[in-house]
């Protein structure tokens, strides 16, 4: 039995200060994507412009991505993720008033680095707290995330009912999540990345040395796919749910629309179990549960198509992706004989270049079969998480 002592003041307060700092990065981007239609129709783009111009958002996450580890052992994770946040509010309100699609594309991809910066030097920070917890907490700050990405979308609503500018509401949100990322920074870790190791308890942070090169690239790859697979089925009710449900199955649009809904929520409940579930099984345990109920889910719903079995379906998946992200993230800051930020860091952005090769990967396999064939993706990637979860750790006692 693993024995867990009180959290210090200091960690408690380091505690909130990273989930408002997930809250921020949550909310930022997602007040501006409901802005998306506007910004299209004033700049008087093409579908394949307005594509194309979207597209450098991950493309400059994809550029600048490498660049985390290093901002983190220069600035220190919180700093380097308070900077990250404070650039991509720059980013999104200069996107929001680009007057052109050349500034447009520029602001996103500003947008975009810094976001991906923050991304890894967020979880890093969160990490760093969870070791001094002794337990998970790690997918508690993913939950916030989620909440934030909600009240960003909640009020890019509000201010479009209102009829706010474009710029005014991009700026007033922009300074309001600067100011709580500075005020959240007030409130971090003292000190630098690696300073918490020597006290990391059984099972943590350079617990495990002497590994091989060889076998840390294995590890990392591993947790690549694990990574991936979690974002593919999140992509699966991102991009594709609707178009099944209304397309393959003709569900109203309302109805259609309860496939990403239950996905989401699904997730959103899954990670604010996950940590318990985590503490008291192990990571290893979590994720291969998840797995099989992604392609027991899913499967089921792919092979018995009906509207109820597909939405139940989509819930299923997202309930067990719900802990692998941040799973794969834990065990690669884990890995001994790296600097700090860099396992963290390579998962991440090769995470990104998967997240982006899978809508693509289903629209091909849609175009030559069927939106049901191409969702085949969805139960592989359980099954994938199921053979890689061994390098996840499992209980600790």
């Amino acid at each position: 039995m693993s024995v867990t002592t009180s959290p210090a003041t200091v960690d408690r307060r380091a505690r909130a200060a990273v989930a408002a700092l997930f809250l921020t990065n949550g909310a930022l981007f997602a007040n501006l994507i409901p802005r998306y239609p506007q910004i299209k129709a004033e700049l008087g783009l093409g579908n394949a412009a307005y594509g194309l111009a979207v597209a450098a958002f991950p493309t400059g996450a994809i550029v600048a991505g490498l660049g985390a580890a290093w901002a983190i052992r220069r600035l220190g994770s919180a700093r380097a993720a308070v900077l990250g946040t404070l650039v991509t509010a720059l980013g999104v309100c200069a996107a929001a008033v680009a007057p052109t699609v050349g500034l447009l594309m520029a602001a996103l991809f500003l947008a975009g680095a810094m976001d991906a910066i923050t991304d890894v030097a967020q979880n890093a920070h969160g990490l760093r707290v969870q070791r001094r917890y002794g337990r998970s907490i790690i997918n508690s700050f993913h939950a916030v995330w989620s909440i934030g990405a909600v009240i960003g979308g909640s009020m890019a609503a509000g201010a479009i009912a209102l009829d706010v500018p474009r710029g005014v509401h991009l700026a007033v949100s922009g300074a309001l999540f600067s100011v709580v990322a500075l005020v959240a920074l007030r409130f971090c870790l003292p000190g630098t990345d690696g300073d918490d190791d020597a006290t990391a308890g059984p099972g943590q942070h350079g617990d495990r040395v002497g590994a091989s090169r060889g076998r840390i690239v294995l590890v990392l790859a591993a947790l690549v796919l694990i990574a991936t697979a979690g974002t593919l089925v999140e992509d699966s009710g991102n991009s594709w749910a609707a178009i099944y449900l209304s397309g393959s199955l003709g569900a109203a649009a309302a109805v259609a629309a309860t496939g990403y809904i239950a996905l989401t929520g699904a997730q959103f409940i899954g990670r604010l179990l996950g940590d318990r579930l985590v503490d008291r099984f192990g990571q290893r345990a979590v994720a291969r549960t998840g797995g099989v109920l992604v392609a027991l889910g899913m499967g089921s719903a792919l092979a018995f198509p009906s509207v109820p079995g597909t939405v139940a379906g989509f819930a299923v998946a997202g309930f067990g992706v719900a802990t692998l992200v941040p799973a794969a993230m834990h065990e690669a800051d884990e890995l001994p004989g790296l600097k700090p930020g860099t396992g963290l860091t390579v998962v991440s952005w090769l995470m990104r270049l998967g997240f982006l090769a899978s809508p693509p990967l289903v629209g091909l396999v849609a175009d030559a079969s069927s939106v049901r064939v191409g969702l085949l993706v969805v139960p592989i990637a359980g099954l994938i998480v199921v053979l890689t979860a061994g390098v996840l750790q499992g209980r600790r006692r």
